[in-house]
Parts: structure tokens; sequence; C-alpha cells
């Protein structure tokens, strides 16, 4: 990661002349100048519609478009380029298969008892409007896969799980949930929106019938994000947004819908997003996911080997780094999340998150008021770190 640094035009910012150390990236990534060149570079050389228009300008939009998606088919190992939609975010995407996989009344869905709002509130409103039912596996420091052994059967409808929580950072066992599950012949949907950014993604390996994540969280811009599905699979589900370039054809009483990814695309897309989207790709490529996940590794472990024997201060998750990605979730005895967080801004411009990370649900039923959560990615670095460490540990020793 040596000279990394440089890539990224943000690093330089300073508030009240210090520098601001950057831990939020669960949130969002900070972007290379490598993407926000390619970002500006639609609206300075091209600005056009793509999949329309025939003039020289729109087909190179066009042609960057399809080459994206094809070079993003390759990072995550799909079938081919027409089993990748764009789409804004995680959110999004998740709720496009929950709305549109033609579920009726007692129909089941088994999902996890960790998941994000954006994998949790579909579902409810699901359950509200047509009465499906909801199983959850309990999922604290590990997914408990024997109650999903004796859950899962032949009828139940889907499965949606995330991979890696933004809690924590621990992990499903996705290959085997999916493996069983396959068994049952039953469906699965992954939210990879914190896996996808921090290891190597093989979707023929794992076998996924769907796959979400955003860019966002991988270095892309904001208002991007990616949804796989197994050609079959995606051309199942029904019609989410329904418009223009999304219908081979129509009448004054009828259409003729697109198959993927055009079925899922109706409307002018995010063209500049997307081409910032394909060079977040090519950036993290030439670096190697291997790598990005090491270095994440790295900076947990330092952050949890020198708070360890600190009492007050409560890991979320298991005590093993590589277990928790590159979260490090927490609480101290004696502050409150935002406590925390407003202390190490004020001190060193540290800038971690704190709250319920949009998973209220969790926290609730673990009697918790929300923890802090400082996250970790490419860019930061091990002196970073030990400023944050001086920082909690001045905390922690506050109280006695």
């Amino acid at each position: 990661m040596k000279n990394i640094r440089n890539d990224f035009p943000f690093i330089n910012n300073r508030i009240e002349n210090k520098p601001i150390i950057y831990f939020d990236s669960a949130c969002q990534t900070l972007r290379p100048k490598q993407v926000i060149d390619e970002t500006i570079k639609y609206y300075t050389e091209f600005s056009s519609c793509g999949g329309r228009s025939s003039h020289k300008l729109a087909k190179i939009t066009t042609e960057k478009v399809e080459k994206v998606r094809e070079d993003i088919s390759k990072f995550f190992n799909a079938n081919n380029s027409d089993e990748i939609v764009f789409i804004k975010n995680t959110t999004e995407g998740l709720n496009i298969v929950a709305r549109s996989f033609g579920l009726k009344k007692g129909d089941v869905v088994i999902t996890s008892k960790k998941e994000h709002n954006s994998n949790l509130v579909p579902w409810l409103d699901l359950e509200r409007k047509i009465a499906i039912r909801r199983i959850q596996i309990d999922f604290d420091d590990y997914f408990d896969m024997e109650a999903f052994k004796q859950i899962i059967n032949k009828n139940i409808k889907l499965v949606s799980v995330v991979q890696t929580s933004n809690i924590d950072g621990t992990s499903t066992p996705i290959k085997e949930i999916i493996k069983i599950s396959h068994e049952n012949n039953v469906p699965v949907l992954v939210d990879g929106a914190q896996s996808a950014p921090h290891t190597k993604i093989d979707l023929k390996k794992i076998d996924a019938d769907f796959f979400v994540c955003s860019g966002h969280k991988m270095l892309g811009p904001s208002g991007t994000g990616i949804l796989y599905g197994k050609y079959k699979s995606l051309n199942n589900l029904e019609n989410f947004v329904s418009g223009g370039d999304s219908v081979e054809e129509t009448t004054y009483d009828s259409y003729i819908p697109k198959c993927s990814p055009g079925k899922f695309e109706a409307g002018l897309q995010n063209y500049s997003g997307i081409f910032g989207l394909g060079a977040a790709i090519k950036y993290l490529n030439k670096i190697g996911m291997d790598q990005v996940q090491d270095h994440v590794f790295r900076l947990n472990t330092l952050v949890t080997k020198k708070l360890k024997n600190y009492q007050k201060l409560k890991i979320l998750g298991p005590y093993e780094p590589k277990k928790r990605s590159s979260i490090y979730g927490f609480n101290i005895q004696g502050f409150f999340p935002n406590d925390i967080s407003d202390y190490v801004e004020k001190t060193n411009n540290i800038m971690i998150r704190s709250g319920f990370h949009c998973c209220h649900s969790w926290f609730k039923a673990h009697n918790m008021n929300g923890s802090a959560r400082a996250s970790f990615y490419i860019y930061n670095t091990k002196e970073e770190c030990k400023k944050f460490i001086d920082d909690i540990e001045e905390l922690v020793n506050f109280i006695k």
C-alpha cells in the first residue's frame, strides 16, 4: 500500500490545521483521483444518453457503460455481463429482489437476526402487506448453522442474509448456507455491502442466486451499486420500475419487456457514476483484493492488541481481528457512543461512526444504546491507528 495515499485528494484536507483521519469507510470510502477524474470525464467529454441515440457521443457512452459492466462481471467472476445490473446502492438492490420475487400470502423467508435495516424493512413491509412469514436465525458472534439446518426445507421460498455484518465485521458461512439452501431448492439473496469491498468474491464458487453491493463502499461514486443475479433468476423477477429503455416495444395496450439487464434499468442511468465505478473496479483490480484484505486485517490487529487489556472497553464480536474484517466496533463503560466519536474528532480529527448503524433491531434486542465503530481501508495507516489508540486510552483512563 506504499504511496497509495497520494491517489486520494481528500487526505490533503485539514481542519483547524490538523489532518483528517477517516475511519468511517464502512459507511462509504474515500475516492481516488482516478475515480474522480473518470466521473468528471463523462460530463466534460461525452455528456450523452446511453443505449438510445445513434450519434458518436452516445455510442461512446453506451460502449463505455457496457465495458464497465463486463469488467464488473469479470471482477466478481459472474457467468456473463447480462447478469450485472446497475443500481443506486445495496438498499435498492435488496428491495428489487424482495418486491419483485412474487411472494404470496403464507410464503416463508429466512433471514438472520443481525441484518441491516435494508434487509429487514422490506420483509417487514411484505409481512404487513401480503402476510409473508419470516424466520430469523440467531447471529451474534457466529451464525447459528445448526438452527438453520433444522429450519431450511423445500417449503421455504427464499433465504436472504448478510455476508459480513456492518455492526462488528463478523461473517456468515455464506457458501455453506447457499449449498444447504440449494439442496432444498431454495434460492439465496446475499447482502454483500460489507464483504465486496474487503475480500475477493467469486460468484461462481459461492453460487449465490442474487448478490448485491454498493459502489460507494468500494471507492466508487455515490449513487452506484451492483445487483448480480443468475440470468434465469433475474428474468423470473417481476418488473420493479418500468419505462424508457426497459422495454423492447409498446402498443397502447401492451408492452414487451427487455431481458436482463435492460429490464431493470429504466430511464436514463447514472452514466457519470458508472464511469467512476469502472475506474474503482480497475483500481481495486490493480491492488488485488488479497492485499486489501491483508491491509485492513493488519490495522484491525494493531488496534485490537493495543487496547485488549482495558476491561472498560468492550469489543463487539469475537476478539480475533480476522473474524471482524475491517471493523472495530466497541463501547466504553461510562460513555455514550456519541461521546466517544465526539472526543476522537475534537482531539485528532478522527472520523468514526456512532449510533445504531441502521441495525436498531439487533442493538435493542441486546439492550445496547448503539456502539462506536472505526472502520479501516486501504488508505489508512498504522500512524493513524496509533493516534486513535492514544485517544481511546485517554477516554478509558478518564473514568476510575
